[in-house]
C-alpha cells in the first residue's frame, strides 16, 4: 500500500508540473491586445501620465525603426531580469510589454510575473498587430 500511494503522488506532482499548475511563481501576466493598449493610451490625460508603464523589449535597433508611442523604456527582453528596476515600477503597478510579434514580450511577461510584478500585460502580436491596425508609429530623432 505505501509504495501505491508514493506512485499516486508522484505521478500527480509529474502531472502538475507537465501542465503547468506546480510552477513556483505566484503571478502569471495577461494578454492585451492593441486596440485595448491604443484605447488606454487615448484615454491617458498625456503620454507621461498614462497610469502604466509601456515597456519595448526588442533590441536597441528594432526600437530605432520605430515604437509604439508613451513608449517609457527600450530593454531587450534577454536584460529585462537584470534591468526592470530601471522601469520604476511597484510590485502592483501595471505594466505592459511589447517586441515584433508577442513571442519576446510574453517570455518578458513571465520573468516580470516570476519578480513579484502583479500586473503584467504582453501585447498580443506586438508591433505585428499595431501596425496592422495602422497605428501610429514614432521614429526617434537622430
Amino acid at each position: 500500500m505505501a509504495w501505491g500511494k508514493l506512485i499516486r503522488h508522484f505521478i500527480l506532482v509529474v502531472v502538475l508540473i507537465a501542465t503547468g499548475l506546480g510552477t513556483v511563481s505566484a503571478y502569471h501576466s495577461y494578454i492585451l491586445t492593441v486596440h485595448e493598449l491604443k484605447r488606454g493610451l487615448d484615454r491617458a490625460p498625456s503620454l507621461t501620465n498614462k497610469g502604466f508603464f509601456l515597456i519595448d523589449v526588442r533590441t536597441p535597433a528594432e526600437h530605432q525603426s520605430g515604437y509604439i508611442p508613451g513608449t517609457d523604456l527600450n530593454i531587450d527582453f534577454r536584460e529585462i531580469a537584470a534591468r526592470h528596476r530601471e522601469i520604476g515600477a511597484r510590485l502592483d503597478d501595471h505594466i505592459v510589454v511589447y517586441c515584433q510579434s508577442g513571442r519576446r514580450s510574453h517570455i518578458a511577461a513571465e520573468t516580470l510575473a516570476d519578480l513579484g510584478y502583479k500586473y503584467v500585460y504582453n501585447v498580443d502580436g506586438s508591433m505585428n498587430a499595431w501596425e496592422a491596425a495602422g497605428y501610429p508609429v514614432e521614429v526617434p530623432r537622430r
